[in-house]
């Protein structure tokens, strides 16, 4: 395992560099920006990365607010640490993603410099990765998706990300996600006097939406079916001629959602039909598979965190959304961790959370996921027997 003065200098590094940090994560909360458009915190994130000597390549996989920053080399494994930085629309950082953005390039700079006072003489890789448009509302979300695709992860040893929540715990699952848009042409007329010569959009959609809630009960408990109607109309006295659902269905296991997401099209193909409109149907982000947590580097996560002096629930996780770390997971060993900022009984994606990614349970639970992360790196560079482990373990699964 790793020396812990080394260690020990990973924490004293993180208290170093906190202020620097939390001055990134106030200023991405002040000024939220959404999926792929997230031009300012990708730059302050990966000039602060240049900064403290990483070499950074920036839009990588065909995205403009991504970025690859790496550190050593030689013939040692490499380990990736991924920041997210985006923010929900309507809702700025709800979901504490500026927190996850500068526990993630802290982590990475924390454990250079330790490395670097220590004169190891390690080999090795440390990557911090940018990976845009993680919140599913916007179109082509899902750059994980798209870095996984292009082989950022092809000579990637173990990968390791965290996520603001109520109470710390290691071992996450989420599930595998479709995001659609449903889009239904009717026939304008006169509500009032003719309409006999329309075809209700809107009935289409509200019809499909019924008929959800008729299929629910005949699928597994795991399955979610949620959506919006974006465009329902423009007057009372017009037969609605166009309409427009954005929604999601979610599935324990990609296998599953596939049988899933036709039913739930055959419910709209089905109310097109009722109404005499027509349908259409448009993928609107790329499809997440479900994240699987390594429990090797599960294990090893806790035993850092309880060193840092902090609980921390190492049992299995349920988790009911949907992150692109899953399609992450499906190729390398993977953890995506979750750190407490606010107190039990808050939601994510609440005004409550929003508060608690500006606060100073929120600069906490960032220093701490900082330096947890870190300690976990290291352990993984200098302990051949947990790398192997890891690997083992997502190879057997």
């Amino acid at each position: 395992m790793a020396d812990d003065r080394v260690k020990e200098r990973i924490r004293d590094e993180v208290t170093c560099l906190s202020d620097g940090l939390w001055d990134m994560a106030l200023e991405m909360h002040r000024d939220p920006e959404i999926g792929h458009q997230e031009h300012k915190a990708a730059e302050q994130l990966a000039d602060f990365l240049c900064d403290n000597g990483f070499a950074v390549e920036r839009g990588v996989a065909g995205m403009q607010t991504s970025f690859r920053a790496s550190w050593g080399g030689g013939e040692g494994p490499t380990i990736a640490i991924l920041a997210e930085y985006d923010a929900l629309p309507g809702m700025g950082h709800a979901c504490g993603h500026n927190i996850i953005g500068t526990a993630g390039i802290g982590a990475g700079v924390a454990l250079k410099r330790a490395l670097e006072a220590s004169e190891s003489g390690l080999q090795g890789t440390i990557l911090v990765l940018g990976t845009p448009a993680e919140e599913g509302a916007v179109d082509d979300a899902g750059g994980k998706v798209l870095m996984v695709e292009e082989g950022l992860f092809d000579d990637v040893d173990c990968a390791m990300m965290i996520h603001p929540s109520t109470a710390n715990g290691s071992r996450s699952t989420s599930l595998a996600r479709e995001a659609m848009e449903i889009t239904y042409h009717g026939k304008a007329s006169h509500a009032a006097g003719s309409p006999d010569k329309g075809r209700n959009a809107l009935e289409a959609a509200m019809l499909t939406f019924n008929a959800w809630n008729a299929l629910r009960q005949h699928l597994t408990d795991d399955v979610r079916i949620h959506g919006v109607i974006t465009e329902g109309g423009k007057a009372p006295n017009i037969v609605p001629d166009f309409t427009q659902i954005r929604m999601y269905v979610r599935a324990s296991d990609v296998d599953y959602l596939d049988e899933v997401v036709e039913r739930v099209k055959d419910c709209a193909r089905g109310a097109a039909l009722g109404t005499g409109c027509q349908v259409e149907f448009r993928t609107t982000a790329n499809r997440y598979a479900n994240l699987v947590s390594n429990g090797a580097l599960a294990d090893a996560y806790v035993d850092n965190f309880e060193l840092l002096g902090e609980k921390i629930d190492n049992r299995p996780r349920a988790g009911g959304g949907s992150t692109d770390m899953g399609n992450v997971s499906q190729v390398v060993p993977s953890i995506h961790p979750y750190v407490a900022i606010a107190p039990s009984g808050v939601a994510g994606h609440s005004t409550e959370f929003l508060e608690a990614s500006a606060s100073e349970e929120g600069r906490r639970g960032m220093e701490l996921a900082a330096a947890a992360l870190a300690m976990t790196a290291l352990d993984c560079l200098t302990d051949p027997a947990l790398l192997r482990a890891a690997i083992e373990e997502f190879e057997a699964r």
